[in-house]
C-alpha cells in the first residue's frame, strides 16, 4: 500500500481510470435522474442515494470477483456465426430494459396521465423506482469494472477510483435531478438518451461496437441546446 501512495504509475492510473469511470457513470446519472423523478420529492432524494449506495456496493463486489468477472467474457452460446458471452447477454437485456423504460416514460409524458396516488401505491411507486435502479445499476457496473480490469492491475486503484466516481455521480445526481424535474422538456431530452444508450448496449452485445465519444458528444450538444432554450424561456418569461 505505502508503494502504491508514492508510484507516480500508481497516481496516474488512479487518476486516468477515476476520470473513465465518472465518464461511464453518466449513463447512470442521467437514468437515476429521470427515474426518481416518478416519485415525490421527499422520497426522490432517498432513493437517489439508496441507487447510487448500491452502484458503488455492485462495483466493489464485482472488482472482489475478478476471476469469476474475467469468466463472463467468455462464448457461452454459439448462434450460426455470433458467439455471445454472459456480458453479452447482460448489456443485450439491460439495453432492451433501456429502451422499454424510456419508451414507456415518453408515452407517459406524451399522455399526460393523472399523478394523485394513494399512499400504497406511492410506496409501490418508490420500490419500483428502487429495483429499476437495482437492474440498471448491474448492467452499468458490468460494463464499467471489466473497462477497470483493461485499464488497472493494482485492486486497491480500481476501488479507489470507483468509490471517487460514486461520490461525483452523488454529488452530480441532485442538481440534475431537479433540474430535470423542474423541466419537462429536458426530461424528455433524457429519456431520448436513454433509448440512445439502450441502443449501444444492445449493439455492444451484438459485437457492434458504437464508439462512446460519439454519443457522449451527441448528449453534451443536445444538452447546450436545450439549456439555452430554457435561458429563451426564462428570459421571455420576465418580460
Amino acid at each position: 500500500m505505502i508503494t502504491l501512495l508514492t508510484s507516480p504509475e500508481a497516481w496516474a492510473a488512479l487518476l486516468t481510470l477515476t476520470a473513465l469511470e465518472i465518464v461511464l457513470g453518466i449513463d447512470n446519472v442521467i437514468f437515476i435522474s429521470v427515474i426518481v423523478s416518478a416519485v415525490p420529492a421527499e422520497q426522490a432524494k432517498r432513493a437517489r442515494q439508496i441507487g447510487l449506495t448500491m452502484a458503488l456496493a455492485f462495483r466493489i463486489l464485482l472488482l472482489s470477483l475478478l476471476v469469476w468477472l474475467i469468466g463472463l467474457t467468455r462464448a457461452v452460446v454459439t448462434v450460426q456465426d455470433l458467439s455471445f458471452s454472459w456480458r453479452d447477454i447482460i448489456l443485450i437485456a439491460g439495453g432492451l430494459f433501456l429502451i422499454a423504460k424510456a419508451t414507456h416514460e415518453i408515452h407517459r409524458e406524451v399522455e399526460a396521465p393523472d399523478d394523485k396516488r394513494s399512499g400504497a401505491s406511492a410506496r409501490r411507486a418508490f420500490l419500483k423506482v428502487i429495483l429499476e435502479i437495482t437492474v440498471i445499476d448491474i448492467v452499468f457496473s458490468l460494463d464499467s469494472i471489466i473497462t477497470a480490469i483493461g485499464m488497472a492491475q493494482e485492486l486497491a486503484i480500481m476501488i479507489a477510483a470507483v468509490v471517487i466516481a460514486c461520490l461525483v455521480m452523488y454529488a452530480a445526481s441532485g442538481p440534475v435531478a431537479r433540474f430535470v424535474a423542474e423541466h419537462p422538456t429536458t426530461k424528455m431530452l433524457a429519456l431520448a438518451f436513454l433509448v440512445l444508450i439502450g441502443v449501444a448496449l444492445v449493439a455492444d452485445g451484438f459485437k457492434f461496437h458504437i464508439p462512446r465519444g460519439y454519443i457522449y458528444f451527441a448528449i453534451a450538444f443536445s444538452a447546450a441546446v436545450e439549456f439555452f432554450n430554457v435561458l429563451a424561456r426564462r428570459n421571455r418569461s420576465k418580460d
